[in-house]
């Protein structure tokens, strides 16, 4: 259907109202931006929070906080395309934003969100040899080298999100997938490659929590160990906590 439609009696040509400015109503719209903005406020003060904590106080720059600190940054980028989600259920059509935006909001959502993921798996595979195996964890795990584990996991995460960013464009005024990449396949490529994403990271999790656990079941408790295993209880739980609201 045409954009524009031309008035019969004039010949002035008018925008055509035929098709709506948002696939969803006001009773929609309204109570999901709320929610929207309180957890942009929320993600964007927290996340901010962290890193400025973590910045000041040199005691807390761990090799735990640094995965956390890069995972917040991660956060705070997925949160300022906010804003632009929300413009886009308010108002699809036309994008004012330029080809280039319609491009990178959907590449920096993909970016962010595998960055994360492959963020919580590394942490857990710390977690894991800082428990089950100590001494190597300690010989092992540095900060230069867990810095090392941040950057190639950020190139890891760009490099597979690269596709996303030639897969969209402005068309018919309007931010949509590109002709070849449905009729190739490359876009239905990139839902597998999200896919995997999801399945494989959870799988891995799964099974190093499950061998913390065993090895934490079968330590013999001390009051060192107690406090040990406080520690690493409390980091768990916090990494649980990430996994299930980044899986959601």
């Amino acid at each position: 259907m045409s954009s524009l439609s031309e008035n019969g009696t004039n010949g002035t040509v008018m925008p055509d109202t035929s098709r709506p400015l948002s696939v969803f109503g006001m009773h929609i719209l309204a109570p999901v931006t709320a929610v929207c903005m309180l957890l942009f406020f929320l993600g964007v003060g927290g996340n901010m929070g962290t890193l400025l904590v973590f910045g000041h106080f040199r005691e807390l720059r761990t090799t735990t906080n640094l995965y956390l600190s890069s995972m917040a940054f991660s956060d705070i980028l997925i949160f300022t395309g906010l804003p632009l989600d929300l413009y886009r259920l308010w108002r699809f059509r036309p994008f004012p934003f330029g080809d280039f935006l319609c491009r990178f909001q959907f590449y920096l959502s993909e970016l962010c969100t595998y960055a994360t993921v492959l963020h919580i798996t590394a942490l857990s595979m710390e977690r894991y040899l800082a428990i089950c195996f100590p001494l190597h964890a300690r010989r092992l795990v540095t900060k230069t080298r867990v810095q090392l584990v941040i950057a190639t996991l950020w190139g890891v995460a760009g490099s597979t999100a690269g596709p996303v960013f030639f897969l969209f464009h402005v068309e018919g005024r309007e931010c949509q997938p590109t002709e070849v990449g449905l009729r190739s396949g490359l876009l239905q490529a990139m839902t597998w490659v999200s896919t995997l994403y999801f399945f494989l990271p959870l799988a891995c999790l799964c099974l190093l929590y499950g061998l913390i656990c065993r090895k934490l079941g079968r330590t013999r408790p001390s009051p060192y160990s107690r406090i040990r295993h406080r520690h690493h209880r409390q980091t768990i739980k916090l990494l649980g906590k990430k996994s299930y609201s980044r899986y959601q």
